[in-house]
């Protein structure tokens, strides 16, 4: 029978899903499924999956790139196998496994939330009368939770023996290099323990594995329980798997060594016409002792404990829309596919750029700490000046502080405070080079972070849509993008709260490479210095008058005129003195040791115009007649797609960006009669 794959919206436990009707006729595709905390989960459509939480060292099962995932979906994540005993006989059902092709004739069906935080997979066996599905969702208290549900849809009592659970458990305190260079070692250190009187696995390192003569105890380990299967037998290990698909029987673990980890429930169900029987498993990463003695004590004591998981996911619902409505990231229109695109392309925005903490109030602790870790030596000189703010103040109180002081570094740094949150640097499993980390809560309190960080154009392509939104934060974006780039007028690779970051040179890395990204810069700054003339008038002349500005010292070195045109794809030197003594005295003074320093050590700075001609006469002096802009800093170029440049080559887009910048600052300045400016000799 053929087939016709069909999306269409649902309701699913009073949310809306979109389902993907027959989706196993597809290709398998990949999924980012999200959460309001710190979870992330990349998943394939035919169950593969790798999930952790904060980032790829924190994971639950196995990270590895997309194509090897979605090929360990029967080894990785989720498997049911199910004896089914109907009219005196016995059939085997294992659901989404390629065990069993064309042996029943089922559906399979795929349905993603709206809210994109949760993702359920149906398989319809209308031979033997029965529809599983599974569910992942999340909460910030308990972890990434799979909820299973087994629907008898026939007329007649059907009684099940189910295996039911997830594989592949990682142990804590193994790091994705670790885990994939040398896998085999770390099965030889696993140990997957059953806390029989509670039904909760423990999967730990039997000790740290370093190859060092020193003990080395593994403290913390991730964990795995159950609510909704009473009396089940648990297994810790995938070792009995065969001997089930032929028996239908298994014995309880309680201690497997040196195997992968799972937790599987195994439980005789008898189900009536139309009755569904529904149970969960809870998985964590990352839990000391103390942690998972208070796990335990509220499986054994807790009567609700299904009400407060249940609880905690709606609350992550709830807090991932108000995420994105702060971004305005909620519409209702008649074409409910565009309401929900638009929250999409909100949420990965915000996700990419971050999202302002609590509108424009700011927390002086928060602020504190990074005026702290930016000039550690000049952070005491202020906090004479910090002591008339309040707990939580507005930032109007920040820029008044700003331009009445006279340091031209603190009033630089409040300028340039931006209290984001939820942000990541964009990655997944096929993206090596590009590793994201999701800082949302402290590691030893749990107490909210502030922070963001991405790639230069990641960064001021999501800020964008953001300084909608938040209109006054734009200066401080505007300030933030100048005073990352540097004196020979182009930008570092990485922007984050605690500063900037370039790329070094690994001899070991095939994916190691240096360059300046300098796509997009024009336009990209053009943009934010439109919305700032768009909101507020005039205020961009005002900058022309201040020093505040400076410059981000890169340890690149463009070679001279003669060298490029020996070899245009070689133009950049790495200067490895500078690149350890810049690194150390961020180490040492933190974060405005990588700002360009004068003669007499001190931190230059500049005027607004200057810092505009540096990013302009980059472009400009690279003009070739009739043909556009030479790209020629050694990294793509991914903005001028009509050129499709890779590196190298003559970009249009960037010479027609350029004269709608000149165009902005001729109309800006002749409204202001700015005849003359300052620039360092």
């Amino acid at each position: 029978m053929k087939h016709h794959v069909q999306l269409k919206k649902v309701r699913f436990e009073d949310e809306d899903y979109f389902k993907i009707e027959h989706f196993d006729h597809m290709r398998p595709f990949f999924m980012s499924i999200v959460s309001d905390s710190n979870h992330w989960m990349f998943i394939s459509s035919n169950g593969g999956l790798t999930a952790g939480r904060k980032n790829a060292n924190f994971s639950l099962f196995p990270y590895y790139t997309e194509d090897k995932l979605t090929e360990s979906k029967e080894i990785t994540g989720s498997k049911s196998i199910f004896h089914v005993y109907k009219k005196g006989r016995t059939y085997l059902w294992e659901p989404f496994s390629d065990r069993q092709f064309e042996k029943y004739e089922v559906f399979r069906n795929l349905y993603k939330s709206s809210l994109g935080n949760k993702v359920l997979f149906e398989e319809i066996n209308e031979e033997l009368g029965l529809t599983f599905r599974y569910q992942w969702s999340s909460g910030d208290r308990f972890g990434f939770v799979r909820k299973a549900f087994l629907h008898n849809d026939s007329k007649d009592e059907i009684t099940v023996g189910v295996l039911d659970g997830i594989q592949n458990i990682m142990p804590f305190g193994v790091g994705s290099d670790l885990q994939n260079q040398s896998s085999v070692l770390v099965d030889a250190y696993k140990r997957n323990e059953l806390h029989k009187a509670s039904g909760l696995g423990i999967y730990a390192l039997s000790a740290i594995i370093v190859d060092k003569a020193e003990p080395s105890e593994a403290l913390k380990a991730n964990i795995a329980w159950s609510l909704g299967m009473k009396n089940a037998l648990h297994l810790v290990s995938s070792r009995q798997i065969d001997q089930f698909r032929k028996s239908g029987e298994v014995r309880e673990e309680t201690d497997i060594k040196a195997e992968k980890g799972a937790y599987f429930l195994f439980k005789q169900q008898v189900l009536q016409p139309s009755e569904e029987k529904t149970w969960m498993i809870i998985a964590d990463v990352n839990k000391s002792y103390a942690a998972i003695a208070e796990t335990i004590s509220l499986i054994n004591d807790e009567t609700n404990l299904m009400r407060m998981v249940k609880e905690d996911i709606d609350k992550g619902n709830t807090n991932l829309r108000q995420l994105v409505a702060s971004a305005d990231g909620l519409q209702r229109t008649a074409d409910t596919l565009k309401d929900a695109r638009h929250y999409s392309n909100v949420l990965f925005n915000i996700m990419r750029g971050g999202i302002f903490d609590d509108n424009y109030a700011i927390e002086k602790q928060d602020f504190v700490q990074y005026l702290a870790k930016a000039n550690k030596d000049a952070q005491k000189n202020w906090s004479v000046d910090l002591r008339s703010l309040s707990a939580k103040f507005q930032l109007a109180e920040l820029k008044e502080l700003a331009s009445n002081h006279k340091d031209p570094n603190l009033h630089r740094l409040c300028i340039e405070y931006l209290p984001l949150k939820f942000s990541r640097r964009h990655g997944d499993p096929s993206r090596p080079w590009n590793r994201f980390s999701i800082n949302t809560k402290d590691e030893l309190d749990g107490s909210k972070v502030l922070d963001y960080e991405g790639n230069w154009r990641d960064i001021f392509q999501n800020w964008e849509a953001l300084a909608i939104s938040y209109p006054l934060y734009v200066e401080g974006m505007i300030h933030k993008f100048l005073n990352a780039s540097t004196f020979d007028g182009y930008n570092p690779y990485r922007i984050t709260k605690g500063g900037i970051d370039w790329e070094s040179i690994e001899h070991d890395d095939p994916w190691s490479y240096i360059g300046y990204w300098g796509d997009h810069q024009i336009i990209y700054l053009l943009k934010l210095l439109e919305l700032s003339e768009k909101y507020h008038p005039g205020q961009l002349n005002t900058l022309s008058k201040n020093e505040v500005f400076v410059y981000a010292n890169v340890p690149y070195r463009i070679k001279d005129y003669q060298d490029i045109l020996q070899n245009p794809k070689d133009t950049i030197d790495f200067d490895f003195d500078a690149d350890k003594s810049i690194r150390e005295a961020m180490a040492n003074h933190g974060a405005d040791a990588a700002i360009l320093t004068n003669r007499k050590g001190n931190i230059h700075h500049v005027n607004f115009i200057e810092k505009i001609l540096a990013t302009l006469l980059a472009k400009v002096s690279n003009l070739i007649i009739e043909g556009g802009i030479w790209m020629n800093t050694q990294r793509p170029e991914w903005n001028d797609a009509n050129n499709a440049l890779v590196g190298n080559g003559v970009s249009m887009v960037t010479l027609y960006y350029i004269r709608r910048f000149l165009k902005f600052f001729d109309h800006l300045f002749t409204q202001e009669s700015i005849k003359e400016a300052s620039v360092s000799d």
